[in-house]
């Protein structure tokens, strides 16, 4: 029996404090190309980009998906936002369509990626709104720790712990083998079917849950488990946020709204967002909603 709605957020919460249509051809995603670049480490990493020309040339709109999900879940945000801004979406290393390389997934090599990646497809001219959902929030503000806010106009981080109170429940250790770990390590397959089906409030077609699925296993598991065990305190996520001196946006469900009124108590320009009626996926389940706050957002940066 999958787990209700309210249960397996707990779950994503461990996950947290350390998704789709179905993997596609970019022409399928009306207004996007499929483009590619090669890491320092040799890696080619896969990326969506707009094609019509924006009417904003100077702000580019960088979607980082989460744990195991592919750049493809964000097209309804391709739709909406990309006539407007240009917009590009990342398949991290092991992820989409990037190659599934035997090392990098460490939060420093995912941060390096993200500066590759923004060197190699947004135009110098050009200035970065941020935004990662889930794991990518993590590894968008690692980003900012390692290579500085030069490129960036804003920092948009979608319902991801961000080290503040209260603490998601259970063991908050990143290097301890919680039963979140053993899950994805003995039954990978049953827990990412729970996993997937659990981020939507609204039911998707199974076909787009099956693509995935098979998409989160492309990757080996103990890569995946890596990718949840970065050797930080969750009080490193909190630092680097306060530190952060640009626009910053932090858009959660329920199991994050007591960290964002703390960020918000201590970051006070900190703009939150609650989507009480929307799984973890929230630009999936509400993309109205979402992708008018994001353009809201985007035009108020200077």
């Amino acid at each position: 029996m999958r787990p209700g709605r309210r249960e397996f957020p707990l779950a994503l919460a461990a996950l947290c404090s350390l998704a789709q249509m179905p993997v596609a051809a970019a022409q399928e995603i009306a207004g996007t190309q499929r483009r590619s670049f090669v890491t320092s480490d040799g890696v080619t990493l896969s990326y969506l980009e707009t094609t019509p020309p924006p009417e904003n040339k100077a702000l580019t709109i960088v979607l980082l998906p989460g744990w195991c999900m592919p750049a493809a879940i964000w097209h309804e945000q391709f739709a909406a936002l990309g006539a407007r801004v240009h917009t590009l979406a990342l398949d991290p290393r092991g992820q989409g369509e990037s190659e599934v390389p035997a090392q990098g997934y460490t939060a420093a090599r995912r941060a390096a990626d993200i500066h590759e990646f923004i060197a190699a497809a947004v135009p110098a001219r050009s200035r970065v709104l941020l935004v990662g959902w889930s794991l990518a929030a993590l590894e968008a503000l690692e980003y900012v720790s390692r290579h500085g806010e030069k490129r960036l106009a804003g920092l948009a981080l979608i319902d991801s712990s961000v080290g503040e109170l209260p603490a998601p429940p259970g063991n908050n250790d990143p290097s301890a083998d919680s039963p979140f770990k053993r899950r994805v390590r003995n039954d990978r397959p049953r827990f990412l079917d729970e996993f997937v089906h659990a981020i939507f409030v609204k039911p998707r077609p199974e076909e787009e849950i099956a693509a995935l699925i098979a998409g989160a296993q492309r990757m080996k598991v103990e890569d995946s488990i890596a990718l949840l065990s970065y050797p930080f305190p969750r009080e490193h996520w909190k630092e680097v946020a306060l530190k952060y001196s640009r626009p910053l946006l932090y858009v959660v469900t329920p199991q994050f709204a007591a960290q964002a009124d703390s960020l918000k108590r201590h970051r006070p320009a900190t703009r939150i967002e609650v989507f009480r009626k929307a799984g973890h996926a929230l630009f999936v389940d509400e993309p109205e909603r979402f992708n008018a706050l994001l353009l809201d957002f985007a035009r108020s940066l200077r």
